[in-house]
């Protein structure tokens, strides 16, 4: 007991000397102790004055309450005998619960507040059992004079970090706190042993949505003959048919297309070609585990297979598809030959059904996210299927603040008779007054079947949600005969190469600028929540940068190397587009979002920075 004494009191002397002289024989001080000291004077932490700041953006629902929960119950119930608090923090050492098994502890360390809410990052609050280790990354035990502020010297605490048995990534904290008189060391072993046993939980936590997927998988596959996949995270499983009928290049197709589908509104039900021509339909299930989408299991069934090519052919050499330019009556060139190249399936499906309504003259709602290219897209088809036409944008901005009527007198007075698109864009963002105007041009238009299209853009809609709050343009949708989805970027990343080559040549002008394979390699890897848009800016910025030559990796902005460091899992994909939806129907807002998503904004900030999402105007 003298020994434990003493050694308190040379480090109290070891930290009167620190903060005197900012340095100190440190001999009898613990290194991790030592070190924390230096970082806090570093941080400007002021060992009398400091304090905790508080914050309200607490995930309280999440899965490391859920799973700490148990635990800390437990532990409290263990305990009751000895005056101590048990705190959970989150990853950023800002607490989320406290339980004390004492009223005394509890209204002491409130005078500290050590308290929910409350940030015990150590460049707030200096040396202490919750900030320290998550700066050191081990588990601690703090002592009396140990503590870097002065409020904090009665106390002693032992914390361990929780860590993700999967990723690693340290999660939050588990701290036991008391007065130093009533410390023991083995705190620190039952810290450290209650930590594991919620990592262990969370491990469970994960396993039951791999588990559910699983048993999912093996119920479907045993009443269908056909194949069978389940996608999720990182587990892809698929029965023996489904190896058979499908090479590893078309299971690919399935896999990233099932993908899509488990995350897409409506139901997991599509019909896609493959590669080799094959046309099949997938019919899938997802697979929810509380309140996450844990995968989903699809049968896929062969609708058709090309036609084996005839004998006689086999010997000629390749012939290179021809796009066929001369335009057939009225303008209109054949549509079998004008696809844009593209090499995604989401992208060619976008643009096979963009040439097939203008080419039916079909009035046509484009949906899809903001910035990703709706509007370039409906004028590059029309441009190539139409050569003779011209294209016509009104903005919804410039329609609510000048009219309708006044924008298209001023169009038509120029006497241009050739086939024109009218392309309304924002369409969603359209004044009562304007919906009602366009309105009647619509039916004037169909009443005289006027020549030319009418084509409209929507950016991330929920119709149900519009139709309920009676948003002007629902008023018009009787109007459009069919709709076309553009995909998001992040979702036809084999088209990259291309937009690359297109935005560069369009940014660039008749400089001789190119995208190095480094370069690429991170446009790649990056999820793009800004879509085209958001390239175009990242190419501008590289382009200042070098205005010639190959653009290289170090060129492109900050934010491309800072996304997520690793390609998503289907479940973090799916949770990311969740994100990057919510932002944009909230127009950026945070709280919004996160209202919108069920989470704490510190939940959501979190996710934004681990997936890579920048926030950008729609």
């Amino acid at each position: 007991m003298h020994r434990v004494a003493d050694r308190r009191i040379k480090i109290a002397a070891a930290r009167a000397n620190f903060l005197r002289f900012g340095h100190a024989e440190t001999q009898s001080v613990p290194g991790p102790v030592a070190a924390s000291w230096q970082r806090s004077v570093s941080a400007g932490v002021d060992a009398a004055s400091s304090h905790a700041v508080f914050h309200s953006d607490l995930d309280l629902t999440g899965r490391l309450m859920r799973c700490s929960a148990p635990v800390i119950a437990r532990l409290s119930e263990e305990m009751a005998e000895m005056p101590l608090s048990i705190v959970l923090t989150d990853y950023r050492a800002r607490i989320l619960s406290r339980s004390e098994t004492d009223k005394t502890i509890g209204t002491l360390l409130d005078e500290v507040s050590l308290a929910p809410g409350f940030n015990y990052a150590e460049a707030s609050v200096g040396t202490n059992g919750i900030g320290t280790v998550l700066e050191s990354g081990q588990s601690l035990y703090i002592v009396g004079p140990e503590h870097f502020l002065e409020h904090l010297q009665p106390f002693a605490c032992a914390g361990s970090p929780i860590r993700d048995p999967l990723t690693g990534r340290v999660e939050g904290v588990l701290d036991i706190s008391c007065l130093s008189e009533d410390s023991s060391p083995l705190m620190h072993s039952l810290v450290r042993s209650a930590a594991r046993e919620i990592e262990r939980n969370l491990l469970v936590d994960r396993s039951q949505r791999q588990q559910a997927l699983f048993e999912a998988y093996v119920r479907v596959d045993a009443r269908t003959r056909g194949a069978v996949m389940a996608i999720g995270g990182t587990v892809v499983m698929g029965n023996a048919v489904a190896q058979s009928l499908f090479s590893p290049d078309e299971q690919w197709t399935i896999h990233e297309h099932a993908r899509y589908l488990m995350i897409a509104p409506g139901q997991p039900v599509d019909e896609i070609e493959l590669s080799s021509g094959k046309v099949v339909q997938i019919r899938g299930k997802r697979v929810v585990v509380g309140p996450d989408v844990a995968g989903v299991v699809v049968v896929v069934d062969i609708l058709s297979e090309p036609a084996p090519v005839p004998a006689s052919r086999l010997t000629l050499p390749p012939l290179r598809e021809q796009r066929v330019t001369e335009p057939a009556p009225g303008g209109v060139a054949a549509s079998s030959a004008v696809l844009r190249d593209v090499s995604s399936l989401l992208g060619k499906r976008a643009s096979s059904s963009i040439v097939t309504a203008i080419t039916a003259g079909a009035a046509l709602l484009v949906l899809g996210e903001a910035g990703g290219g709706k509007v370039s897209l409906l004028a590059e088809v029309y441009g190539q299927i139409v050569p003779l036409g011209r294209k016509v944008v009104f903005r919804a901005d410039e329609l609510n603040e000048r009219g309708l009527h006044s924008i298209m007198d001023t169009d038509l007075v120029t006497g241009d008779a050739r086939p024109t698109l009218y392309i309304f864009r924002n369409f969603d963002r359209l004044s009562e007054t304007v919906a009602a105007e366009l309105d009647a041009f619509l039916v004037i238009r169909e009443a005289t079947a006027a020549s030319g299209g009418i084509a409209a853009t929507v950016s991330q809609p929920d119709l149900q949600a519009d139709l309920a709050a009676a948003r002007p343009y629902t008023t018009l949708l009787h109007h459009f005969e069919t709709s076309v989805t553009v995909a998001p970027l992040r979702h036809r990343i084999e088209d990259l190469p291309d937009i690359v080559t297109r935005v560069l040549a369009r940014r660039a002008g008749l400089r001789p600028a190119t995208v190095s394979a480094g370069a690429m390699r991170v446009i790649s890897r990056y999820p793009w929540p800004g879509n085209i848009r958001q390239l175009e800016e990242a190419l501008d910025t590289a382009l200042r940068t070098r205005p010639v030559g190959a653009i290289q990796a170090e060129d492109l902005p900050a934010y491309c190397h800072g996304g997520a460091p690793r390609l998503l899992s289907a479940l973090e994909a799916g949770e990311r587009d969740l994100i990057v939806g919510a932002l944009h129907k909230a127009d950026g807002n945070r709280m919004r979002a996160a209202e919108s998503l069920g989470i704490a904004r510190s939940s959501l900030y979190r996710k934004l920075k681990s997936f890579g999402i920048r926030v950008t105007d729609s």
